[in-house]
């Protein structure tokens, strides 16, 4: 329960509803000793005047008697039906109440969860499963959401019956109300039993269920390789064999619940055949009437449910607990790159690293080591490596993806981590290595980049794909702009994916333009005919341009060549090809190969 105060701020805020929700489960409980009340009446009615109709057998008295006990027993049918409706109608307000507030909740759960997502650091996804984390947003919440409505709602109806059904009980008579009460507590802790039994089971089906979906979505994601290496047997049977595992659990939850039912339906019956049994006894010795058997049924049957009903709620309550204990580890993980300031921010001056590192978690070897240079605005520097020289991580440094351990990086002369990161990010369109496309088409991949709807967003979707050298390109699909590029653009090659990558960076016409080795995928054709239209297109612009290719960097201000995390090389195209170093061993091998 102690990871569960976490929602008390919830119910604080949705008090209202909560407490109107309580009062609503008191007042439909308020009416239920007078349906019992009511049949107990007609009942011993019935009795005493059966008896005395069959007295005056031939008498026209007999007529009297039957129009009698029809009336009273219309009065009470009807007296039944109008609490009954008065119930029902406070027991729907009372799930207006609770059960929207539990929807509310998980509502507000979820895009908590889901913001602080967003506010965590890229390690933070290095480390855990995208898988894990879909699971504590979607099943976990749900789970807490089950303890938020129901659980409280059925605790909250059980204590209410308990107060107002039980005394009445025993006012009427004690030794039947014990005898009557005594199967309900086993029949409670029979549910909870049985009922965790179940709830392990369903656990194991549904983490089984998450192994075949996952399986079957890898599996679809690689079909080319699959196809193209023949495997096709090879996972079919493994899919079969996850498949029968989930059978199996399925049939072992099937074979329980065969047995939960009919305990469950026995055991309800059994207060049933000891109010009878033991009441017939009292009423053979004039110590309740027959009519109070049958009122005492009636207060079984609603009993029943709500002593069933707390081995439910109990195991929803611990899976809820479970659930927001796991819920709880993601949202206590404080985020590592904080937004310091509200003040806004415009790129106007310079970009300065001053003797940078950077070494990632559990790592022993620096993936950046003392990295200093500057780069005035309108310039373009470029950054030249081998794969591994830390090409990326100083491009993550410079968006603040992450922080540096040692030195600093500088904006217009301030500390990166003492600027407004959203004005900043906005300064700034990047197309980075690693590209992902969404399942969308391709004019809203493109113009995922801009900030806002504008109203010349179609020219300027066409303007970004032109500057890109991807227009022609489209005007080859049939759908043109609104062509699917599929899951993680699987539709589109490797250089398509990287141009409408370059096009998103240019659509936002930002003061900073990043290109992390976004080239790699395209034909030396194509990348001359980019990289002309970018010249044209970053007048005044400041650029990083990172590539493995000499071609693709060799016409920028200022050229940076690491190697191993560190700058072993650094000035103009020309300065470096005198050097004669690593630069221009790079370049005489690309311009062989």
């Amino acid at each position: 329960m102690k990871a569960l105060r976490y929602l008390n701020k919830y119910f604080y805020k949705y008090r209202f509803q909560l407490l109107l929700g309580i009062l609503f489960v008191i007042l439909s409980n308020l009416f239920m000793p007078f349906q019992g009340k009511l049949v107990s009446i007609a009942v011993d009615l019935i009795v005493e005047n059966l008896s005395i109709y069959s007295g005056f057998k031939g008498s026209i008295l007999q007529s009297d008697i039957t129009s009698r006990v029809i009336f009273i027993v219309l009065i009470c049918t009807v007296l039944i039906i109008v609490t009954t409706l008065i119930r029902g109608f406070f027991m729907f307000l009372m799930r207006q109440s609770i059960i929207v507030m539990s929807r509310k909740i998980e509502f507000d759960l979820k895009n908590e969860i889901f913001t602080h997502y967003q506010s965590l650091s890229q390690a933070f996804y290095t480390k855990n499963s995208t898988g894990d984390l879909m699971a504590r947003i979607s099943e976990d919440v749900s789970k807490v959401r089950m303890y938020i409505g129901p659980a409280i709602m059925y605790y909250t109806n059980l204590v209410a019956t308990f107060i107002i059904v039980i005394p009445t009980m025993f006012s009427i008579h004690t030794k039947l109300a014990l005898w009557v009460l005594m199967p309900l507590p086993i029949l409670s802790y029979t549910i909870f039993y049985v009922n965790n039994l179940i709830n392990r089971k369903s656990d194991a089906i549904q983490k089984q269920l998450s192994v075949i979906t996952g399986f079957a979505q890898e599996t679809f994601s690689g079909m080319r390789v699959i196809k193209a290496f023949g495997a096709e047997k090879v996972f079919k049977e493994e899919f079969e064999s996850e498949a029968n595992l989930y059978k199996k659990r399925n049939l072992q939850l099937a074979k329980l619940d065969a047995v939960f039912f009919p305990l469950m339906l026995f055991l309800t019956g059994l207060s049933t055949i000891i109010t009878i049994s033991v009441g017939g006894f009292l009423v053979i010795h004039d110590e309740i009437t027959i009519g109070n058997i049958t009122e005492f049924v009636i207060y079984v049957n609603m009993l029943t449910w709500p002593v069933m009903s707390l081995g439910w709620t109990s195991s929803l309550v611990q899976r809820a607990a479970a659930s927001q204990q796991r819920i709880n580890e993601f949202l206590q993980t404080p985020a590592e790159i904080q937004n310091p300031t509200t003040e806004t921010f415009n790129f106007t001056h310079q970009v300065e690293f001053k003797k940078v590192s950077y070494r990632y978690p559990n790592k022993n070897h620096y993936a950046l080591k003392n990295i200093s240079f500057t780069l005035q605005k309108g310039k373009t520097l470029a950054i030249l490596g081998t794969t591994g020289s830390g090409k990326t991580t100083l491009v993550q440094l410079l968006l603040r993806v992450m922080d540096c351990n040692e030195g600093e990086i500088l904006i217009d002369s301030k500390p990166l981590h003492t600027i407004n990161i959203r004005d900043f990010t906005k300064n700034i369109g990047y197309a980075p290595q690693d590209i992902f496309l969404f399942s969308d088409t391709i004019a809203n991949n493109i113009a995922f980049g801009l900030m806002d709807d504008t109203n010349d967003k179609d020219e300027k979707i066409i303007s970004a794909a032109t500057n890109a050298a991807l227009a022609e390109n489209i005007k080859t699909f049939k759908d043109g702009y609104q062509t699917i590029v599929g899951e993680r653009g699987v539709t589109l090659s490797g250089g398509q994916k990287q141009r409408v990558s370059i096009a998103r960076a240019l659509i936002k016409n930002p003061e900073i333009l990043v290109f992390d080795d976004c080239l790699s995928a395209v034909d030396t054709k194509t990348e001359t005919e980019i990289l002309s239209n970018l010249e044209k297109i970053m007048h005044n612009k400041t650029a990083i341009i990172i590539s493995h290719r000499v071609s693709t960097v060799k016409n920028a201000d200022y050229i940076i060549v690491l190697d191993a995390g560190e700058i072993i090389e650094e000035g103009t195209h020309e300065k470096l090809m005198h050097v004669k170093g690593k630069y221009f061993e790079l370049y005489e091998n690309q311009k062989h190969s």
